[in-house]
């Protein structure tokens, strides 16, 4: 183990510990609909069987909801075992705008509960790197939160995959209230850790309104 594991070891678990227990709630919630749903079905079944006749619509809309909250809850599985599989290698070749869609799906629980909107820009050809995955995926977690912070009125955080003639970079745009932030808050040490260890730089452009987060290609040694 590095020291880049060490120093950033409890804020990991921090933020591994966060992200799991969004997760639950969002397949508790999913769970909680169907239950309800099911419930719905059982009444009618029962007013069946007194006599009442059965309103095919009505089944149909109880079946449908029923399936999407199904689909909804597979793919909060997917992202959970995409999310936990992040930290199996130290050094993997990913594709970026991969796992910015991912880190945006688990971040959309915290958007709406501060009535943000999180609007994603999917590269036009991917754009592979080898990186350390978990820790990727924790400073992306700290640039989103940031920014959501500072989306000022609009109220929506642009999230841009590109490569560049400089590399490959993640623009965090739309944040009107970039201004408004304290200067000198953002990168604190913990994200200054992270960004040491992916060999990566954050700029923050005020004027612009936007994170500028510049990714090494190849991490490795």
């Amino acid at each position: 183990m590095d020291w880049h594991h060490e120093t950033s070891g409890w804020s990991g678990l921090q933020f591994f510990g966060k992200m799991s227990a969004s997760i639950s709630h969002e397949i508790k919630n999913a769970l909680a609909t169907i239950n309800e749903t099911a419930g719905l079905l059982e009444d009618l079944t029962f007013l069946a069987e007194k006599g009442k006749p059965l309103d095919s619509e009505r089944l149909k809309t109880l079946s449908g909801r029923i399936m999407k909250q199904v689909r909804r809850a597979d793919e909060i599985v997917k992202n959970m075992n995409r999310f936990a599989h992040s930290i199996d290698d130290s050094v993997k070749s990913v594709e970026l705008g991969e796992v910015l869609k991912l880190m945006a799906a688990l971040s959309e629980r915290f958007a709406s509960m501060r009535g943000i909107t999180l609007e994603m820009n999917p590269p036009s050809s991917p754009v592979a790197i080898t990186t350390d995955p978990f820790f990727l995926n924790h400073l992306l977690w700290r640039c989103v939160d940031f920014a959501m912070n500072a989306a000022g009125q609009g109220k929506t955080v642009g999230l841009l995959t590109e490569e560049t003639e400089n590399g490959p970079r993640i623009r965090f745009t739309r944040l009107e209230g970039l201004a408004e932030a304290p200067a000198g808050t953002f990168p604190a040490q913990g994200e200054k850790d992270l960004l040491d260890a992916l060999k990566a730089e954050l700029r923050v452009d005020a004027e612009a309104g936007e994170l500028v987060l510049a990714l090494s290609r190849d991490i490795s040694p």
